[in-house]
């Protein structure tokens, strides 16, 4: 990087932290803050719903995956992402916003004490905050690997910078600062993977190689085939299953965009554009992946570093400087949305249960709280980082695929099957129960059973059996022992019932037992 990198960078960073500073004016209190006081148009939901499940682990981790494998970083990551959006469009994103217009929510956990009991609820909530932690930290890990290739920078120092700007303008800004930041992250992420496709291309013309012909170079043998190695039929089954949740909800920013919208039809509409970028958009960002055998050769043994080498190699400085940004809005997109989400389960969900004092937070009061909340899940997360290639969690990629994907079926199966009416027979028991034993089942197999086979359970199973077992185990529970009780059954009509007319509804404090809305609501 020379100066005009350095200056395009320190542009990025002074224009996130001036959106931070113009949101905090449209803040006033915790609705704003958490779901946009149901005011955020469908087509900006649909990007920030999009940008936020990005991270820089796509040009490391998935870049490794493109480099060793081909193209079945695409068909068994981003595919699976699209159609799952896809199919929660109808299923879920609907009823998410139906969460707080009808039930008066900010979080999207906060139903499920009416849904199921306080115990499930709170099992749900503080599994799901250690698992984002977990999770943020890879990315964290991610960009600072990135920014240690082009810059020389440490990969703590690297986890200082990313984590301290994102902090400032999600903090003040809170979830209107967090989407308007995506929508310039989506012009930027636009030029910057239009930028690398095109110089990809050439440099295969000066190579003599064609766009098509390259899938005949040695070089490239077998990366044509959509499902190879680790990532095999089972793994893409599993990972549909996976991502119909999480991406809908179960991971628990992306619920958030669906909230934020007027209206069910809206938040459909803004999954609906989400899906379709998530199937189209990734090609553009994958295909130089997919030649980067062609023209570098990676310096580490999973390919991860190979993304940063082709743009060292390609790109003129100034481009450089806005694919290395390309690479800081994908990260910042997603753990801004993070840490937002987590500030509201903990606000709005945990602190009180934890303290009596919470439960009296008003509207300024409440809003400090998630902010200083969102500071300190920003911290935790970047301590975390700093670990993710310890023997504990070994590389970035081990731990976003195994660890959050393995974790996340166990998490978001009662909370997102819990919306819908054939469910409505799971109750508390069922829930706790599958979730329980999916975690269970993810520590068996990833480790005592994994440690007794040799050359370890293979990763498709690793993530599919804890999925497979809680999916199970709610659904068998619920047959065996109903716990349909008259109030359970309120809550899940009141989310099941149009009523796309419902004005945008604000949440000054956590909302009060279901009878109690549904009574004021009729």
């Amino acid at each position: 990087m020379n100066s005009l990198d350095w200056a395009v960078l320190i542009g990025y960073f002074g224009v996130m932290v001036a959106i931070g500073v113009w949101s905090h004016k449209r803040v006033d209190n915790v609705s704003d803050f958490f779901t946009a006081g149901g005011k955020m148009p469908w087509w900006l939901s649909g990007i920030s719903h999009h940008m936020s499940g990005y991270s820089a682990v796509m040009f490391t981790g998935y870049a490794g995956i493109a480099y060793t494998y081909g193209v079945t970083s695409f068909v068994t990551w981003s595919f699976p992402i699209a159609l799952g959006i896809a199919i929660g469009s109808k299923l879920f994103a609907p009823r998410i916003n139906r969460l707080r217009s009808r039930l008066h929510v900010a979080s999207p956990l906060e139903y499920l004490k009416n849904r199921y009991d306080l115990k499930t609820q709170q099992a749900l909530a503080w599994s799901g905050m250690l698992l984002k932690i977990v999770d943020v930290g890879a990315k964290w890990a991610a960009i600072a690997t990135l920014l240690s290739v082009f810059t020389g920078v440490s990969l703590n120092q690297g986890i200082l910078i990313t984590g301290t700007i994102t902090a400032v303008y999600c903090t003040i800004g809170g979830l209107w600062a967090d989407a308007l930041t995506e929508l310039g992250q989506f012009v930027i992420q636009l030029l910057a993977g239009v930028a690398m496709f095109v110089a990809v291309v050439m440099e295969l013309n000066d190579k003599g190689i064609g766009f098509l012909d390259a899938w005949d170079r040695p070089e490239l043998q077998g990366h044509g085939e959509p499902l190879v190695g680790p990532y095999g039929t089972v793994f893409l089954l599993a990972f549909l299953f996976i991502k119909l949740f999480e991406y809908n909800g179960g991971m628990l920013n992306q619920a958030q965009r669906y909230m934020a919208t007027a209206t069910p039809r809206e938040a459909e509409r803004s999954a609906r554009l989400s899906a379709v970028l998530w199937l189209v958009w990734p090609v553009v960002l994958f295909f130089p992946m997919w030649m980067s055998p062609l023209l570098v050769e990676s310096q580490k043994p999973d390919g991860s570093d190979s993304y940063g080498l082709m743009t060292e190699q390609l790109l003129p400085h100034g481009l450089l400087g806005l694919v290395i940004v390309g690479f800081f809005s994908h990260t910042m997109a997603m753990c801004s949305s993070d840490a937002n989400a987590i500030a509201a389960v903990f606000t709005r969900d945990v602190a009180p249960v934890l303290s009596k004092q919470a439960r009296a937070w008003g509207e300024r009061s409440g809003l400090i709280a998630a902010r200083v909340t969102t500071v300190v899940f920003l911290g935790l997360s970047m301590a975390v980082a700093t670990q993710v290639n310890s023997p504990t969690f070994k590389d970035i990629i081990t731990v976003v695929i195994k660890w959050v994907a393995g974790l996340m079926g166990p998490i978001a199966i009662p909370m997102m099957l819990g919306l819908l009416r054939p469910f409505r027979r799971s109750g508390p028991t069922a829930a706790l129960t599958s979730w329980s034993m999916g975690l269970l089942a993810f520590w068996l197999v990833n480790y005592p059973i994994s440690w007794q086979i040799e050359g370890g359970v293979p990763l498709q199973y690793q993530v599919s059996i804890p999925l497979a077992v809680s999916l199970v185990l709610y659904i068998l529970i619920g047959f065996v022992k109903p716990e349909d009780t008259p109030e359970r059954l309120a809550v899940v009509e009141r989310i099941n019932t149009d009523d796309d007319g419902a004005a945008a509804a604000a949440v000054p404090a956590p909302a009060g037992p279901v009878e109690e809305v549904v009574r004021a609501k009729d």
